[in-house]
Order: structure tokens, then sequence, then C-alpha cells
């Protein structure tokens, strides 16, 4: 994720932080400040957040690993001042390991509030939620219900959250996937909007935060599912581009802009003897015009977008592009560009099909 900091590795697994993270020990030291709290009780609210966040990482972990018996690697987890993101390799189509997946989070802050209901009940350090306080307090009972809370806000049925996919995994038992996502996303939506409407109320500009994160990820996860079942089974050759415009590695910059303004093609596939050696995009080719001027080559501007091959499943080809964040994939046969694949090239196909088809939402 852009504008992550790595922290290291846990289980093989990347561990980064965002930086809007910092975002929320600002906004804990401030809320403490602001009650009047000394720096031992600021020191110790922000301990709680980090120590709350250690569990956070644990429950993300819980996804991974269980994701990992499956065989779905996960590439790294995030932690964003909303909680934490497993990003998995892919999602379990199978609605039982997707169930199993989904709820592996939660079960481990089960199992974390467990433990501490048992170690205060014995120490007799147990209090309830309702003698808690925001700045202050004791940190085993407010380490406790926060694991509480953890279970319960994620179990939530807002797609894309735990709760959400355990919903879409429990309806894919009985209904078609497609059709299992489409109510996942709605119910996810209407979440989203009860949850800005509270944060607007309230106010609480997290909650607005995690409203539009919700809304967002259950439209974007949907569309995806859809995208997929739709590529099923197509290659690259029935997406790619066959008329396009390659240049020589020997090309200026100024000679690559006049091919720009001359026609609709966006990014530039640069060969030499024929053979691909990467690709100039149209954002590169702009900012570095200007900063060096016309007679610059642009042998090294080039970007390493892997190329395509023709029989490649389109799927996996649209995935590494995302990954790579490459907008254009070069197409080869034998070495040789032979085509271009882009997203407005999927999208033109899938209205093509759509309109042949009938309906490739049905």
């Amino acid at each position: 994720m852009k504008g992550s900091w790595q922290l290291g590795h846990v289980a093989g697994i990347r561990l980064q932080m965002h930086w809007t993270f910092l975002i929320l020990i600002v906004w804990v030291v401030v809320e403490h400040a602001t009650a009047g709290a000394g720096p031992g009780q600021i020191a110790a609210g922000v301990g709680l957040v980090l120590v709350v966040f250690g569990c956070v990482i644990l429950h993300e972990l819980g996804h991974a690993l269980t994701a990992r018996r499956f065989g779905i690697a996960t590439k790294d987890i995030t932690l964003l001042p909303i909680g934490g993101v497993a990003r998995l390799e892919r999602m379990p189509e199978r609605p039982r390991e997707e169930l199993l997946v989904a709820i592996a989070g939660p079960a481990v802050n089960v199992a974390i509030a467990g433990l501490l209901y048992v170690a205060l009940a014995v120490t007799g350090g147990l209090r309830p939620i309702g003698e808690l306080v925001r700045v202050g307090g004791s940190f085993l009972p407010q380490l406790l219900w926060v694991n509480v809370f953890l279970v319960a806000f994620n179990l939530l049925p807002a797609f894309p959250m735990d709760g959400g996919r355990v919903l879409r995994a429990v309806l894919a038992f009985r209904l078609p996937y497609r059709k299992a996502t489409r109510i996942a996303a709605v119910a996810g939506q209407v979440m989203a909007v009860l949850f800005g409407f509270w944060g607007l109320m309230a106010p609480n500009p997290f909650l607005l935060f995690i409203a539009l994160f919700v809304f967002l990820g259950a439209r974007t996860e949907a569309q995806q599912v859809e995208l997929k079942l739709a590529i099923a089974g197509l290659t690259v050759r029935d997406a790619m581009m066959t008329r396009f415009t390659a240049l020589p590695d020997t090309a200026t910059l100024g000679a690559a802009a006049e091919v720009l303004l001359a026609g609709a093609q966006q990014d530039f596939p640069v060969v030499a003897d024929g053979r691909l050696l990467g690709v100039l995009s149209r954002s590169e080719l702009v900012a570095r015009l200007r900063e060096r001027g016309r007679e610059a080559p642009i042998r090294d501007l080039l970007a390493e977008c892997r190329a395509a091959l023709e029989e490649e499943p389109l799927e996996d080809a649209l995935a590494r592009m995302r990954e790579t964040r490459c907008t254009t994939l070069p197409v080869v046969r034998d070495g040789i560009v032979v085509g271009l694949l882009t997203p407005e090239n999927v999208t033109e196909l899938m209205l093509l099909q759509g309109v042949g088809r009938g309906n490739i939402r049905k």
C-alpha cells in the first residue's frame, strides 16, 4: 500500500504501517491532554493503543495463517487508524474456506479476551464496562473490553469486513457466488450509511472514515467479483490491442511526444531490433519532457512491465497489472511485441460481450 513504512516480518509476512496511523496517535495524545492528563497518563494511553494494535496484528495473522492452510499466501499486513488489513494473494472462493478465513481473525480476539477475563477474575481486577473511562483507568480491563468490541465490530455484516465475508460465505452455500457477493455488498453499503450517520451525529471523524472505507470497499470488491466471473476462461489474446505504435530505443522525448499527440495511445512499448526493452508511460513522458527537454533519450525512462503472453489467462495478466501498477502490459510472441493490454481494452471487451451475450451481469 502506498505511503506505508515497513516494520518487519511476522511468520514470513511483511508487516507495515500506513502513515495515517500516526493520526490516531496524535488524536490520543490530544484527547488526553485536553482532559488534563499528565505525561504518565498520556504515555499510558498511547501504550494502550499500541498494545491494542498488537492484538490487531494477531487478528490479521489469524486470517493470514488460516488462508495459508488453503494454499493462499498473504502479501502483507498493513496497520491503519481503523485497524489492520491482511492483503491476501487471492480470496478463497469456496464458501467453507472463506468462512473459516473470515472468522479466524475475530476468533483470535475471543481467545485474547477469554485469557484476560480469566486472569482478571482470578486476581479480582475484573471491572464492568460501565466503570471504564476513556482517559486513565485500569489497563487490563480496558484491553479486555477493547477485544470484546473488536469481535463485535468485526462481525457486523458490513462487507468487506469480516462479518460481511461471513455473510457472503453463508449465502454462497445456497446461492451463486455472484448473487451472494451482491447481497453482501448491499448489506455492507447499508451499514456504511449507518456508520456515516452515526459519525455525523456523534460527531466522530473515525466513524466517518470507517463508513467511507466500508462503502467504497464493498463496491470495489463486488466489481472485482463481477469482472473475475466475466473474464473467466478468456485469454490475453481476447482483449489485447493489436494496432499500436512501438518506439525504437533510439527515440527522443520530443519524437515520443509527437507520437503521443498524433493518436489515442497513452503508453508505448520500446523495442530494439523488435525485442521489448520496457514501456514508456504517458506520465513519465510528460514529466521528463519538461525536466530534460525534447532531445533527451527515452531509453533510461522505461518502466519494467513484465510482458504477457497471448495464451495467458486474462485474469492472471490483470492481477499482475494491479500488483505492478503498470497501466499497460506489452503482449509478446517469441519475444516480439504483438499487442498491448490495457484496462480500457478489458472494459471494451466486457461491453461487447454484454451486447453479444445479452447481459453480462445476469
